[in-house]
């Protein structure tokens, strides 16, 4: 009887090319991006549709300036992940110059200024994010009220929003978050039940079913084998204690309850889509835990010490900057060699 001369490795992974692997995120963006439509409208897919148009453009544009083949960089969908992120964390009714800004600073700055995929060492939705955040605090927190379907703005509406701005009235109100980082005298409990917004079952109209929507499709891509569990555990267990730590029984100084930090803003979305890259994160699963663990950390304290309501993004870049030191420390011993400590 014959062998078959196999090379390694030998485990078999569901999804193993670029392609594949984007393609496995742009299907699990789906539910949170439904759960947005329903409660803010069809903003968020203008905008995705929009942004990812953009994102192919400047991609393009950067791989012809480096002289590089563009025809397979554009079809593994990398570029239309990139945009999908950003899209989704910017308020649904953005006008066209904004989503244009935060994709050329993804594109360009946050990817092919360090040579391109693989290369870059933030998350590129992520500096475009903090980016605009900075310039454009105004725009960035026009958030429209959540509302239901058939109350909420329709497709007329976001193609006029999205440009010709000026001549768009939104109602806009103020996130969950926004409110809760406000409030200076209100109990808790009564500051939930005070606004619209905040009349939601845990955290928000609306914010909670979006955030389980994102941790569903979290779950799928774990099933999926995309990426392992210890970056998103690391961040939501570190977010659960430091929220359960510093809540006092709903003061106006409290932290706020676990649940309402587990879910509002960006925590799920955060936890399974963007501490999840593998470029920008560190390499080892102790690493990941640790790198996942400190932006759960940062998270809460800039949330309710900080100057800003949400804090991932910041949290990400921040770590993004440590990932190569958590690298250092938390590299696996290579089978069949002893660790040298460092003073032999």
């Amino acid at each position: 009887m014959s062998l078959m001369h196999v090379s390694s490795p030998h485990v078999h992974k569901p999804v193993s090319s670029v392609e594949q692997v984007m393609r496995q995120v742009l299907l699990a963006t789906i539910p949170g991006v439904l759960v947005l439509t329903w409660f803010f409208g069809p903003g968020t897919i203008i905008n995705i549709v929009f942004g990812s148009a953009l994102a192919l453009a400047f991609e393009a544009w950067a791989l012809w300036l480096r002289e590089k083949d563009y025809k397979t960089p554009l079809r593994d969908h990398s570029v239309i992940v990139t945009a999908t992120l950003l899209c989704i964390a910017l308020p649904p009714y953005a006008p066209w110059w904004l989503i244009a800004v935060g994709i050329a600073v993804s594109v360009l700055l946050g990817k092919h200024v360090f040579g391109g995929l693989g290369y870059n060492p933030f998350n590129p939705a992520m500096v475009g994010y903090v980016v605009l955040l900075v310039s454009f605090p105004l725009q960035m927190s026009s958030w429209t009220e959540p509302r239901g379907f058939g109350e909420v703005p329709g497709i007329v509406d976001a193609f006029t929003a999205l440009f010709a701005a000026s001549s768009y009235d939104a109602v806009t109100a103020a996130t969950p978050l926004d409110l809760f980082r406000q409030n200076s005298g209100m109990l808790f409990e009564d500051l939930m039940q005070s606004k619209l917004e905040l009349t939601g079952p845990i955290a928000g109209l609306g914010w909670d079913w979006v955030n389980l929507a994102f941790l569903a499709g979290g779950i799928w891509l774990l099933r999926q084998r995309i990426f392992t569990w210890h970056a998103p555990v690391g961040m939501l267990t570190a977010l659960t204690i430091c929220a359960a730590l510093g809540y006092d029984e709903g003061s106006s100084t409290g932290g706020g309850s676990v649940l309402f930090h587990l879910f509002s803003g960006a925590t799920m979305f955060g936890a399974f889509f963007i501490i999840t890259d593998p470029v920008s994160s560190a390499v080892s699963n102790k690493g990941r835990l640790i790198f996942g663990a400190m932006v759960g950390i940062l998270v809460y304290l800039i949330r309710v010490h900080g100057n800003y309501p949400d804090a991932v993004a910041f949290g990400v870049l921040l770590l993004n900057f440590a990932a190569p030191l958590i690298d250092q420390y938390t590299q696996p011993t290579v089978y069949g060699t002893k660790k040298v400590e460092a003073d032999e």
